[in-house]
């Protein structure tokens, strides 16, 4: 399974990815693309617990500790919610929180949560009496063995990370995004296997057309995470939300376009043959609707400046 995979991996002896902004982001991101490339859903777990000692870090100067495996729960969706009060010794959570990722194999978590303030971030041990999960909520064969469910909380004790603004207002969250980016790169990767195998032992022209169009995808996203990861250690304190979005909407338009691609290429045969393809795509498809999709756009067009992607040799030209 997946989830104990991922448990295994961050568990491992001298496990730990780079944090963003601290000189050796692409190091980061290649790790996440690899492990995607290879199993999507152990790549998506890996990131959250990644993300999670990035976040405890970049807030209050903490880490995850060996013996543990963490989830970043922060998804809202309508119909339920956590709230947080205040108590003696900290605060206590109740509520219903979806689309757990890990539910049922992490140890700890970042849950955000409703207080009189606002939206906050709590840390949770999940070992706690009075966390219940619910897998069945789950009907997606995609993302299946990322252990997603729903969980419930009745008064369990929780240690706020930051202020109210923390989670949101950090430099780090736009670098988290990317990161998932790294992820999604990777499914696309995972998904083109069957079409860089079948290439070298064809000669059909339309086969070699359809690989042509995928590797210069792969090879343009790429790109683009190289530049991002770039930029974030060149100025790791910088809010990189335009660069986010933009990245975001790249690589998931890039996996869409692999996972047309390899399918017009390939016909049904894999689909319906190769169990881990099969798997591979339904994976990647629930994946990168974790993007807001146009929603994401709107905001992405909000912050066009007038400043045009590119060199910006002379601003001068630039605005004629």
């Amino acid at each position: 399974m997946s989830a104990e995979a991922a448990r295994t991996i961050v568990g491992s002896a001298g496990f730990g990815l780079p944090r963003p902004g601290a000189g050796a982001t692409l190091e980061r991101f290649a790790a996440l693309t690899r492990l995607c490339s290879e199993d999507i859903s152990t790549g998506r777990l890996v990131e959250a617990h990644a993300d999670a000692d990035a976040i405890l870090g970049e807030i209050i100067g903490g880490a995850v500790r060996p013996g543990e495996f963490w989830g970043v729960w922060a998804a809202q969706p309508p119909g339920t919610r956590v709230d947080a009060r205040p108590v003696a010794n900290g605060f206590e959570l109740d509520g219903v929180k979806e689309w757990c990722s890990g539910a049922g194999t992490c140890t700890h978590a970042l849950v955000t949560a409703a207080t009189a303030d606002g939206n906050r971030l709590f840390a949770v041990d999940l070992r706690q009496p009075g966390v219940s999960t619910d897998l069945s909520s789950w009907h997606a064969t995609g993302m299946r063995a990322t252990d997603t469910g729903t969980v419930t909380f009745d008064s369990v004790p929780a240690t706020a990370v930051g202020a109210v603004t923390a989670y949101l207002d950090r430099p780090g969250f736009w670098h988290g995004g990317m990161g998932v980016a790294a992820c999604w790169f990777g499914g696309a990767r995972r998904v083109a296997r069957p079409l860089y195998r079948a290439v070298g032992r064809s000669d059909d022209p339309l086969l070699r057309m359809h690989a042509g169009a995928v590797d210069a995808l792969l090879a343009t996203g790429w790109a683009a995470i190289e530049a991002a990861a770039r930029h974030i250690d060149a100025d790791p304190a910088a809010r990189a939300q335009r660069e986010a979005f933009a990245l975001r909407w790249s690589i998931e338009q890039l996996a869409t376009a692999v996972v047309d691609r390899v399918g017009r290429a390939l016909g049904p045969g894999p689909l319906v043959a190769d169990p881990d393809h099969a798997q591979a795509v339904a994976d990647l498809t629930v994946y990168i609707r974790q993007s807001h999709a146009d929603a994401d756009l709107a905001v992405l067009g909000s912050l066009v400046d007038g400043r045009i992607p590119g060199p910006h040799d002379d601003p001068a030209k630039e605005k004629s």
